[in-house]
């Protein structure tokens, strides 16, 4: 059994759909801690409800970011985590978890990257005009939405309003996180396209 830790800042819809992913028993894993740097975000409810732990945050109550991320690091190690899996998680991952968790953190970003990098990628994407965007799932590193690609789900968005591509990505993500977790964890990680 995987032993993982959720990172997110908001609504926690991605937490939600792994959770079903798991709870159904396609997934073989167990998310043992939620990390979220919002001490209101539903995403913190959503976990006691399901009685996970809790770890939220103001960075602003610590000096540095090792500072609070060797908090995470503590509980995530008493807690024999696996994986750290980002949903929505809205902060730099520091050299403090990278070194503890090497090609253990995974994100998942609404684009095709390398193209249309941070927040807002979704807009970046229909402000530029392409035609096609998508859903990348990569490894994280010291850069923004750098990291090693592990796999990416195109779609095309020609004719398509902002409201509907928004829940056209969100309904990809919701499916094509928990396919890419499923791979990495039981088959080995190789890298793939949808």
């Amino acid at each position: 059994m995987i032993n993982i830790a959720v990172f997110a800042s908001g609504t926690g819809s991605n937490f939600e759909a792994i959770c079903k992913h798991i709870e159904s028993g396609y997934l073989k894993a167990k998310i043992k801690l939620v990390v979220s740097d919002c001490m209101y975000a539903p995403v913190i409810e959503k976990a006691k409800q399901r009685n996970i732990e809790v770890f939220s945050f103001h960075s602003k109550d610590y000096q540095t970011k090792s500072e609070y991320e060797k908090k995470i690091k503590e509980k995530c190690i008493a807690l024999e985590i696996d994986y750290i899996v980002l949903a929505g998680y809205m902060r730099m991952i520091g050299e403090e978890l990278l070194t503890a968790y090497p090609r253990k953190i995974i994100n998942i970003h609404p684009s095709l990257l390398p193209s249309f990098k941070g927040k807002g990628a979704i807009e970046q994407a229909l402000d530029y005009g392409v035609k096609v965007t998508g859903v990348t799932i990569h490894f994280i590193d010291q850069n923004m939405d750098e990291g090693e690609i592990i796999a990416q789900y195109p779609l095309n968005i020609e004719h398509k309003s902002k409201d509907e591509v928004i829940q056209a990505i969100h309904a990809i993500e919701h499916e094509f996180y928990s396919k890419t977790l499923k791979k990495i964890w039981e088959d080995g990680y190789e890298k793939s396209t949808n």
